[in-house]
């Protein structure tokens, strides 16, 4: 039975709508209280969401300059005057500032590939027995192996038996084998040929013997090396051969990193008696883009911890974490970015990006761009410098990055604030829920009071009427 109709009937008794009493005494007990606990609540909320949001912006920055400086485009680039004979890649964390090469591309690396004689069925059985891989280097004429010479590496040997023993069996074996070839099936109307194809690298030749049980012959058919008659070699392996600046040099592959520091050569072509100029390209488009953008999105950063930090009535104006990140943001200016002997620009003022008297940034444009004409590389280390490279100081992204982590602590930073904030709020519900909990004890125990109130009251009020009509009675007589 509700309270309030309890209240509505015993109340007659005194003529007081007691409900209604009560509740306005239970509410000018608790509204004071209550209306503290939604005034530090909505607080608490406020600091909560700009603690998030300036810790999400802080890490945000400093993950997109991050990508930016790992994607290449703002450093020096190399070049090739003739791409289709030689491609030329950037290294990661190259320093390019000296690159000047010329390279000869006399030979392509090439892998041995040999081919069996086709068959009508592949999956017809073949034979059984073992087949023995050896590697080494190799003379091929006209598609037969003239000579061969093993190797350091030890012999693979494959079991061929009667689950395996047709050419998608012995292929599947090959294959699972691992041993540095690959070996698939290749069909036309003549039927069904093993190929097998090797890595590239003159070393890297290989022959393939077999050895059959008895009454099971046929893997001889598959033997690949001099001699062999039912397989043809269709490429022979070979080193690519290249000339940088007039020595030549062997490697076994068509992408070679240790030639040409700092560069990855992609060899496409053989063109003996042609050079290749190697060069570079400082990304100038790239690096005045990027200088704009820090300034722009710094600026909006700032405007935010700005507003949240107003000791007038900022969410975090108390927050020290706050404080500090713009502090440590304010210092990126001048703030050592790379590491250098020799004079040249190492922090964002020396190269045009200033602080005005609002704390904002602006790029001098002209300052910047004398700065990219004499020192290219002073700039391009400060915005292009990668995260966690070997330098000492890792750039723009690397003070930025740095910045973000100590927001983002969980025990001093942004993180901590949030956390701090959150628990508060959580203990605010409990008070709330306290309050609550105290009101309605109030509620009931005045609501008892009154109904014993009226109780008397209206036994009293019984007893005056008794009494009235006694000496009405009374009068009458007289």
């Amino acid at each position: 039975m509700a309270i309030e109709s309890i209240a509505k009937t015993i109340g007659t008794g005194s003529g007081i709508d007691t409900t209604a009493l009560v509740q306005n005494l239970v509410d000018a007990q608790f509204e004071p209280k209550n209306a503290q606990i939604a005034a530090r609540e909505e607080k608490l909320t406020a600091q909560i969401t700009a603690a998030s949001t300036h810790k999400s912006n802080i890490t945000g920055f400093a993950s997109a300059l991050t990508s930016l400086t790992r994607g290449g485009t703002l450093a020096t680039q190399p070049t090739s005057s003739h791409p289709a004979i030689l491609g030329v890649t950037r290294l990661a964390g190259a320093n390019l500032a000296n690159l000047n090469a010329k390279v000869e591309v006399r030979q392509l690396a090439s892998a041995q590939s040999a081919a069996s004689a086709p068959v009508a069925d592949r999956t017809a059985a073949v034979g059984r027995g073992t087949l023995t891989l050896n590697f080494g280097t190799a003379t091929v004429a006209d598609g037969a192996m003239t000579g061969f010479t093993p190797g350091t590496a030890d012999p693979v040997t494959i079991a061929i038996g009667a689950d395996n023993s047709s050419l998608d069996g012995i292929a599947a074996a090959i294959n699972a084998a691992n041993a540095g070839v690959t070996a698939s099936i290749l069909t036309d109307s003549s039927g069904a040929r093993l190929v097998i194809k090797g890595a590239s690298g003159e070393a890297r030749a290989f022959t393939l013997t077999a050895t059959e049980a008895p009454g099971h012959e046929g893997l001889s058919a598959l033997a690949v090396g001099v001699g062999a008659g039912g397989t043809t070699i269709g490429s022979a392996a070979a080193d690519a051969i290249v000339a940088v600046d007039g020595v030549a040099l062997r490697r076994d592959s068509n992408s070679i990193s240790d030639l040409v520091p700092g560069v990855r050569l992609d060899l496409t072509s053989a063109q003996p008696g042609t050079s290749v100029s190697i060069g570079k390209s400082l990304p100038t488009a790239a690096l005045l883009q990027a200088a704009q953008d820090f300034v722009a999105t710094y600026n909006e950063m700032l405007a935010g911890l700005n507003t949240d930090l107003d000791p007038m009535g900022g969410a975090l104006r108390t927050d020290g974490a706050a404080k500090t990140l713009k502090r440590q943001l304010q210092g990126l200016t001048v703030a050592t970015l790379t590491s250098a002997t020799d004079g040249s620009p190492t922090t964002l003022a020396q190269i045009g990006i200033r602080t005005e008297r609002d704390g904002s940034l602006t790029v001098d444009t002209a300052a910047l761009s004398r700065a990219l004409v004499n020192n290219p590389n002073a700039v391009e280390k400060i915005f292009a410098e990668p995260v966690g490279s070997s330098a000492s100081k890792n750039g723009l992204a690397g003070a930025l990055n740095a910045i973000a982590t100590e927001a983002a602590s969980t025990i001093r930073g942004l993180g901590a604030s949030e956390l701090s904030y959150s628990r508060a709020k959580t203990d605010l519900a409990d008070d709330r829920a306290k309050a609550l909990e105290q009101a309605d004890a109030m509620r009931t125990r005045m609501t008892q009071q009154y109904a014993t109130m009226d109780a008397k009251v209206a036994a009293y009020k019984s007893t005056m009427t008794f009494l009235q009509n006694q000496v009405d009675a009374w009068n009458k007589q007289d």
